[in-house]
C-alpha cells in the first residue's frame, strides 16, 4: 500500500512523551497519530497568522 507519509525518528523528553500518551489515549489515537494531529493543528494556526506555506518553499529539507 502506497503512502505519502515520511518516516523519521523523533526524540522527546520522557515527560512530554508520557503527556502525549495520555492525550492520545483520551482521544483514542495512537501516539503517532496524536503527534501528527498536533502538528497539523499548529500548521493551520501558523498559516492563519503568517499565510499559506508552499511545500516547495525550502528545498533544503
Amino acid at each position: 500500500m502506497a503512502t505519502d507519509k515520511r518516516v523519521f525518528t523523533l526524540r522527546l523528553r520522557e515527560k512530554n512523551f508520557e503527556k502525549i500518551k495520555v492525550i492520545a489515549d483520551k482521544n483514542k489515537r495512537s501516539i503517532a497519530m496524536q503527534i501528527e494531529y498536533l502538528i497539523e493543528q499548529h500548521i493551520e494556526e501558523f498559516e492563519k497568522e503568517q499565510g499559506v506555506i508552499s511545500p516547495n518553499t525550502h528545498n533544503d529539507v
